[in-house]
């Protein structure tokens, strides 16, 4: 019956993860779509509006840098739909990062629980994990809820409630770090892709230079500059964009090595503890 009941409660859990899976990547499209669609609209409604070219409505000669930027072909607002993405989920990862690394410092809080736990005061480290609000404290939470259901446990050996300890740690920090690492993957994506579409309209902008060059006669001038304007201004979004992208990444990857390193000094705190005390 023990194992009939663990089973459903595990399929349980299973069908519960899906949905929200679902909703994620739901979410997600739905970013990318509007992205997409708000690089269209600033392109077409605000970059190519008459009043930035000299020649109006015929937009072949740009009067300021909204005009210059629109020169740059079609491929300008793929890039800023890129970057529109990138600023939705940078934004996105700051917030769940940082309250993931809740106010309280995990040097610091990990030496306060150890003090409490050598005091053997088990509400008092219970409480630094409410002051904490991190994803270190959640699992020292999870950690000291066990620790204290060990302590009164009389059917199993000090290693055996270690070893009890440890699982405990290791499932808590399971449903920790995905959510710390959720998204990740569109700024590493980004870093890569932006440039490579940067790239993109550099050649394009390029064939279309050397294509005035090639007239018969006289340089068309004015296609010249149109194509060499094209090429820098995608190469300039394209770079400017890996770059913001690159930085991102790395400081949340740093950010979460942190937290990683705390929650796994959290774990070696508390099996150490017991060890130490209950033996």
């Amino acid at each position: 019956m023990a194992d009939v009941k663990t089973a459903a409660a595990k399929s349980s859990g299973n069908q519960a993860g899906k949905p929200k899976n679902a909703n994620n990547f739901l979410v997600n499209l739905l970013v990318v779509v509007a992205c997409i669609a708000a690089g269209q609209l600033i392109f077409y409604m605000v970059l190519g509006n008459p009043s930035h070219f000299m020649d109006g409505a015929t937009k072949e000669k740009p009067k300021d840098f909204m005009g210059t930027m629109y020169s740059g072909g079609w491929v300008v607002p793929i890039l800023m739909a890129t970057a529109l993405t990138l600023i939705c989920f940078v934004i996105e990862r700051a917030l769940t990062i940082f309250k993931a690394k809740g106010k309280v410092n995990s040097a610091e809080f990990v030496r306060k629980v150890q003090y409490h736990l050598a005091n053997k005061n088990i509400d008092a480290a219970l409480s630094e994990c409410d002051k904490q609000s991190g994803s270190v404290g959640n699992v020292m939470r999870s950690g000291l809820v066990k620790y204290r259901e060990m302590i009164n446990n009389n059917d199993l050996d000090t290693d055996q409630k270690v070893l009890s300890i440890q699982k405990e740690i290791e499932e808590a920090t399971a449903l920790e770090l995905p959510m710390l690492e959720k998204n990740l993957v569109f700024l590493s994506t980004i870093a890569s892709c932006a440039t490579l579409l940067g790239l993109f309209g550099t050649v394009m902008g390029m064939i279309r230079a050397f294509s005035a060059m090639a007239q018969a006669g006289a340089p068309d001038a004015a296609a010249l500059a149109g194509g060499i304007s094209e090429a820098l201004i995608n190469t300039a979004l394209g770079i400017g964009t890996s770059f913001l992208a690159i930085v991102s990444y790395n400081f949340f990857t740093t950010i979460i090595d942190g937290i990683t390193y705390g929650i796994d000094e959290s774990g070696f705190t508390l099996t150490q503890s017991f060890a130490a005390n209950y033996k």
